[in-house]
C-alpha cells in the first residue's frame, strides 16, 4: 500500500527517486474503496492446481479481491471434473456484458500449435478484444502472453530447439517501472515452454517495454507504458514441485526431456527443490494489483477508458 505523506515533506523527493510509491493527503481523500473484481481465464488442464497457485498470489496483499473463474466454452476439459467446472466457473457468454478491474489469462500447454489451429482460438481472440473495453488491466501468462502479443500486436512466437525449462536468474531492465517496484536487481523465476518471443520484436512494436529478462531464458516481463497490458513469460506462481512433476511425467512417458536447469540442488533429482522465486512472485502480483489496478481503475468500472 502507498505511504501517505505531506506533499512538501523533504523525504518525498528521495522516496520518489527510489521508486517508492507515495501519496498526498489530497490524493487519499479522493479515493473511493471497493473490492477489486478480478477475472481469471484458466486455460490450464489441471485447473484446480492453477487456481490455487494464482489465488495464493492474488491473496498476498491487503487488498480485497473478488475473483471470477472463467473457462472457454469451445473446449472440453478432460482433466478437471465437470462438476467442478459447473460449480465454480463461468463462460465468456456469462460475463461479456460485465466489467472487471483486472483479468489474468493463464498459459496453456499448446505452444507448439499455430495459434489458428487451437480449437478455442476464435473464442480467445473475442475475449482479448473484449478485455480492451471491459477490463482495466490484463496480466497474460506464458502462452496467454504469446497469444495476446500475436493477436493484438502482431508479434509471433518461434519454436525453441529445446524446452526452456528450469529456474533462471533475471535482471531488471527498467527499475522505474511500477511493476518492478521493490525488486532486487537480479531475481529468480521458473520457465517452462517450448516457444519464445524475441525481446527485439516486442520493443519494435513501439507500444510495449521489456522490463525484465534473462540471458538464458529470454524475456520474463513486459508491459505497455500504462501497464494496462502486462506480459509474464515465466511462472512465478509455480509450486515447489511443479517443474519436478512435469519432468517426471515426461520421463515416465518416454519423452526426450532435459532436467530442469538450476532447479534440483546439485542437479540431483532425488533432492527436494528449494523455492527461490516466490518472494518476487508475491511482489509482482502485489505490484500489479496495487499500482496497475487498484490505484488506476475507476470506482465505477463501466466508466473505464477503452484501452488503445
Amino acid at each position: 500500500m502507498p505511504v501517505n505523506i505531506p506533499h512538501d515533506l523533504p523525504a518525498r523527493a528521495t522516496l520518489e527517486a527510489e521508486n517508492i510509491f507515495v501519496m498526498s493527503d489530497d490524493q487519499a481523500s479522493h479515493q473511493d474503496i471497493r473490492p477489486l473484481k478480478i477475472a481469471i481465464l484458466n486455460l490450464m488442464p489441471l485447473k484446480v492446481t492453477t487456481e490455487t497457485q494464482l489465488m495464493r498470489m492474488l491473496g498476498s496483499t491487503s487488498l480485497q479481491v473478488e475473483v471470477t473463474l472463467l473457462r472457454t466454452s469451445s473446449h472440453q476439459s478432460r482433466n478437471t471434473p465437470s462438476e467442478h467446472l459447473e460449480a465454480f466457473y463461468r463462460t465468456f457468454e456469462d460475463i461479456e456484458d460485465e466489467y472487471f478491474d483486472g483479468l489474468v489469462i493463464t498459459g496453456a500447454p499448446i505452444e507448439k500449435l499455430p495459434f489458428e489451429d487451437v480449437d478455442y482460438w476464435p473464442e480467445m481472440t473475442k475475449i482479448l478484444d473484449w478485455s480492451r473495453k471491459h477490463v482495466y488491466s490484463t496480466l497474460h501468462i506464458c502462452w496467454g502472453a504469446q497469444a495476446a502479443l500475436y493477436h493484438q500486436y502482431g508479434v509471433d512466437k518461434f519454436e525453441l530447439p529445446g524446452k526452456n525449462f528450469g529456474v533462471f536468474n533475471h535482471r531488471v531492465i527498467d527499475p522505474s517501472a511500477k511493476l518492478v517496484r521493490g525488486f532486487d536487481e537480479e531475481f529468480a523465476a521458473p520457465h517452462s515452454r517450448h516457444t519464445d518471443v524475441d525481446a527485439g520484436d516486442i520493443e519494435a512494436t513501439g507500444k510495449i517495454n521489456v522490463l525484465a529478462l534473462s540471458d538464458e531464458a529470454g524475456v520474463f516481463l513486459a508491459a505497455t507504458p500504462d501497464a494496462r497490458q502486462v506480459f509474464v513469460m515465466g511462472h512465478p506462481e509455480y509450486d515447489r514441485d511443479t517443474l519436478e512433476l512435469e519432468y517426471r511425467r515426461d520421463v515416465d512417458a518416454g519423452d526426450h526431456i532435459i532436467m530442469p536447469k538450476h532447479y534440483f540442488p546439485n542437479d540431483d533429482p532425488d533432492k527436494e527443490p528449494i523455492i527461490r522465486w516466490r518472494g518476487h512472485g508475491y511482489l509482482l502480483y502485489g505490484n500489479w494489483l496495487n499500482y496497475c489496478v487498484y490505484q488506476e481503475t475507476p470506482f465505477d468500472p463501466r466508466s473505464m477508458p477503452i484501452e488503445g
